[in-house]
């Protein structure tokens, strides 16, 4: 084996370790930023909880001041209008809940589909890389025996190294050529 050969082989190894490398950590980033989607995911959910009781507590004092209101003005609480204006904000508040709810789950879901999607893509990078290192494998196997088979040449049997072409003479005989 020549210099040559022993460096087209040590460059191909080389390239081959550095393209697993670069396979894995875009792999690892991928997958990083796949459970950075899962806390935010997570952190909506939280937000929803936290906007679910904090509308609940501001509900009940609206509805708190609105029975002192209707005490204060001699309705009698529970009948007629106070009890229209009670079953009016309680199915208002409930549209609000659901509004709240409803938002919060589709940004779950969108930060779910795109966290599975990160892992998704780290997949495909590290196939990307393993396609390149098996082109890295393909291309330095065929260099190397490219030069082998080059340095080793063949004898013709009027004993020159080199090709060993036949040529049909001008007289329709075959005779050896250079």
């Amino acid at each position: 084996m020549s210099w040559q050969m022993a460096v087209v082989g040590a460059l191909g190894v080389a390239q081959f370790q550095q393209q697993g490398a670069i396979g894995k950590y875009n792999q690892a980033v991928q997958n990083r930023k796949s459970e950075v989607l899962k806390q935010e995911a997570k952190a909506i959910e939280q937000q929803k909880e936290f906007d679910l009781y904090q509308f609940n507590k501001q509900f009940q004092k609206i509805e708190g001041s609105q029975t002192v209101a209707a005490a204060k003005a001699g309705v009698t609480v529970g009948t007629g209008t106070d009890y229209n204006i009670k079953l009016s904000n309680a199915l208002e508040a409930e549209l609000q809940k659901n509004i709240i709810e409803y938002n919060a789950n589709i940004g779950i879901a969108r930060k779910m589909e795109e966290s599975n999607f990160a892992v998704i893509s780290g997949q495909i990078k590290r196939q990307e890389a393993r396609l390149a290192q098996l082109k890295t494998l393909t291309d330095t196997g065929t260099s190397l025996l490219t030069m082998s088979s080059g340095s080793l040449g063949t004898t013709s049997s009027y004993g020159a190294t080199g090709s060993n072409r036949m040529v049909i003479g001008s007289t329709g005989t075959m005779g050896g050529g250079a």
